[in-house]
């Protein structure tokens, strides 16, 4: 039996094989520590071989990803300074290679195969944490909490922030049927419980802050263009004045507080300051990427110990741009920081001039979420990491065609009741 090429590559044909890949890309994101190097070769597997079908297609004009790739490139430049240039060369090519598998699949997968690959993905990822999970002592604030499978609550709150915003886009954006409003119900319930089981506050409030935006801007579609703009820019003018005065009545404290955190965000003020601290001994171009937190080297080993992490593995500043500042400079930091603009602002500029284009609304969601957890998490600089593989499938959707509203499934808008547009 033989089967056609379009089951693989083409958007329109590929749903089954495009949702099994992107749930297993998920999964192994997840948990390629425990499963080791051959679950990155199955990821690798997934995608890598669709260029030997149709290449054109498939990887289309790089010459358009250019601004893309700048992140990446400056990655390998850094190996010539490096303290660790053999461990800054492995992992440049390893982000490289995950970008561009993300390329593929933003190429070869529709909007709504995301999203279905992304619910059941998820879904799996959660039920192995409540089966195989456990809980840690987190010596900083004497508590316990659920990490699931993970080695930290913040990526199991990850996963069920997804979980809920992939739910969200699938029922009122992508418009699912039958089966599918099942599967989504079914990971969205998985991803509320674990999202109250770890306790990550950054987790609860940013997954609740994009779901509204994202209501908002679908209440705003409503509207015809030039309105639609209006009312967004005074909808941030507003939104932006209320923040600063909560935060002025001491609003931050008792949000904390309800998650029972503290000023000091457990830590990482303290951990901020440190980054800040060693940025400044190279401003410019940084220790070169994965250079500093290398096993030997003082400045790591004395913050691992700080911070009780006796793998003296896996550990970060907490904050992109701090992260990417002291690895790459201000060089590094402004070609990633350009990226995640580029692709958030030319989204929404799509939202607010067409008259329905669900494709650019999961598109925003996905890297308001991200840039949100940016300034907390470090979800976009790492290969074989879920937030980097849909920030560069994100951002590359900008370089394709906006897809017709009637080529994709309707999307479902509970209020207001459709009507005729307002002019």
């Amino acid at each position: 039996m033989k089967i056609a090429k379009a089951a693989f590559i083409r958007p329109d044909n590929n749903a089954l094989y495009g949702t099994a890949a992107v749930a297993l890309s998920l999964f192994v994101f997840a948990y390629s520590t425990r499963f080791g190097q051959i679950s990155i070769l199955a990821y690798y597997g997934l995608w890598l071989p669709l260029v030997l079908l149709d290449y054109r297609r498939v990887l289309g004009n790089y010459l358009r990803f250019f601004w893309i790739f700048g992140f990446a490139a400056f990655c390998f430049l850094s190996v010539f300074w490096s303290p660790a240039p053999g461990i800054s060369m492995r992992t440049a090519i390893q982000y490289l290679t995950h970008i561009v598998c993300a390329l593929i699949a933003m190429r070869t997968l529709s909007t709504a195969t995301l999203t279905r690959g992304a619910v059941v993905g998820c879904g799996i990822v959660l039920v192995y944490s409540l089966l195989f999970g456990v809980y840690h002592y987190d010596p900083l604030d004497g508590t316990y909490s659920f990490v699931g499978a993970f080695a930290s609550k913040n990526q199991l709150g990850f996963f069920a922030s997804l979980g809920l915003l992939f739910t969200y886009a699938g029922i009122m954006i992508v418009g699912f049927r039958r089966l599918w409003l099942v599967a989504a119900a079914c990971t969205a319930a998985l991803s509320a419980y674990s999202l109250f089981a770890s306790q990550s506050a950054t987790s609860v409030l940013t997954t609740l802050a994009i779901i509204m935006l994202c209501l908002g801007l679908q209440v705003l579609g409503q509207l015809a263009p030039r309105q639609r703009k209006i009312l967004f820019a005074a909808g941030l003018v507003i939104a932006v004045i209320g923040a600063n005065a909560a935060l002025a009545l001491g609003a931050m404290d008792a949000v904390l507080g309800a998650f029972g955190k503290d000023s000091t965000l457990t830590g990482r003020t303290y951990l901020w300051q440190q980054g800040i601290e060693a940025a400044r001994q190279s401003p410019l171009a940084g220790v070169g990427y994965q250079g500093y937190w290398v096993q030997g080297f003082p400045e790591a080993e004395r913050l691992w110990e700080e911070f009780y992490i006796a793998s003296r593995t896996g550990f970060h500043f907490h904050d992109t741009y701090i992260e990417t500042m002291v690895e790459t400079g201000v060089i590094g930091t402004v070609l990633l920081s350009l990226t995640l603009l580029i692709g958030l602002f030319g989204h929404l500029k799509r939202l607010l001039h067409d008259d329905e284009n669900p494709d650019s609304m999961v598109m925003f969601a996905i890297l308001a979420l991200l840039l949100v957890r940016s300034f907390v998490e470090i979800d976009i600089m790492h290969p074989y990491h879920v937030g980097s593989f849909l920030f560069y499938f994100a951002a590359g959707r900008l370089t394709l065609r906006p897809q017709p509203a009637q080529a994709q499934a309707q999307p479902v808008i509970l209020w207001p009741p459709a009507g005729p547009r307002i002019a």
